[in-house]
């Protein structure tokens, strides 16, 4: 099939990543498995998506620095009627992390989240005390790669109030209590191709650090998932990602059970490098759904 891979004009913001590795990986494979595929910069206005027989969503990693211009071309591939994966309403609903409460609402275990919408002003005491922790993560609710994500105690809350509040006159943020297991245990990624499972890895911070993306240092490992954590996974992607060629569910272990802290199906890195047959069923999935 012919194919457009979506990928973002390069600016440098993601430099050792192994964005582009990765999607050459998937590139060189689909077209050994008889596919054309042609990488497009999503924000390019000279494309004739039309002209392909599916819009295939991979790195597209500057979508939350514009969002209006990426939720006006989702407007316009709809209005195309061109095939997009993931599905353009799923991708809608996912750019905004408020998608967390939907899935809180039905009895999904979410980190305890508190949401600080557009115009409204940081009371980091309150927030501590509501989330009953001596650590707070603030982010933008429309983010991605530890864009404007914060890591603070009482003690340094304040100096980063006058921040914060500039950053809510222009957009909503989440506030949430820092999960210890990150660093001691790690955060997992479960990877699931065509609606299946496929691999999953162990995310660590560098030492010092809060933040698990590997640009920033962070480390992988390529782990059997845990038979309960597998269990919960499924149950999210079965629930919430129908008709979805890839999503990458992302959470840690807290008290024996599975906690979500992302699920992500716009623009995740893949690890498709750690399971050598990782993208044979990423092209099982994309014939399945095709």
């Amino acid at each position: 099939m012919n194919i457009a891979l979506v990928t973002y004009q390069p600016v440098g913001k993601y430099t050792g990543a192994g964005v582009e590795q990765e999607d050459a990986l998937l590139t060189s494979h689909l077209q050994s498995r008889g596919h054309q595929v042609t990488a497009e910069i999503w924000s390019d206005p000279s494309v004739d998506w039309r002209s392909y027989e599916v819009v295939m969503l991979k790195s597209p990693w500057d979508y939350f620095d514009r969002i209006d211009e990426f939720y006006a071309w989702l407007d316009t591939l709809e209005r195309l009627q061109v095939r997009v994966l993931n599905p353009v309403a799923t991708v809608r609903w996912n750019s905004d992390k408020k998608y967390l409460l939907d899935m809180q609402a039905a009895g999904v275990r979410i980190v305890p989240t508190h949401w600080l919408p557009r115009g409204s002003r940081f009371r980091p005491e309150a927030l501590f005390a509501e989330l009953q922790t001596e650590q707070l993560i603030v982010k933008p609710a429309i983010s991605g790669g530890a864009k404007n994500t914060f890591s603070l105690r009482p003690a340094d809350a304040a100096t980063h109030t006058l921040d914060l509040d500039t950053l809510l006159a222009e957009e909503d943020f989440l506030a949430q209590p820092f999960l210890p297991q990150i660093q001691t245990a790690g955060e997992w990624s479960l990877i699931y191709l065509g609606g299946k499972f496929s691999h999953c890895v162990l995310k660590t911070p560098k030492s010092g650090d809060f933040r698990v993306q590997h640009h920033l240092g962070g480390g992988i490992e390529p782990r059997p998932a845990p038979a309960h954590l597998r269990h919960a996974a499924d149950d999210i992607v079965a629930r919430f990602a129908q008709g979805c060629l890839y999503a990458r569910v992302d959470g840690v272990e807290v008290e024996g059970d599975f906690m979500l802290m992302e699920l992500e199906l716009i623009e995740p890195f893949l690890y498709l490098t750690s399971d050598e047959k990782a993208p044979q069923r990423y092209e099982e999935g994309l014939r399945a759904l095709v």
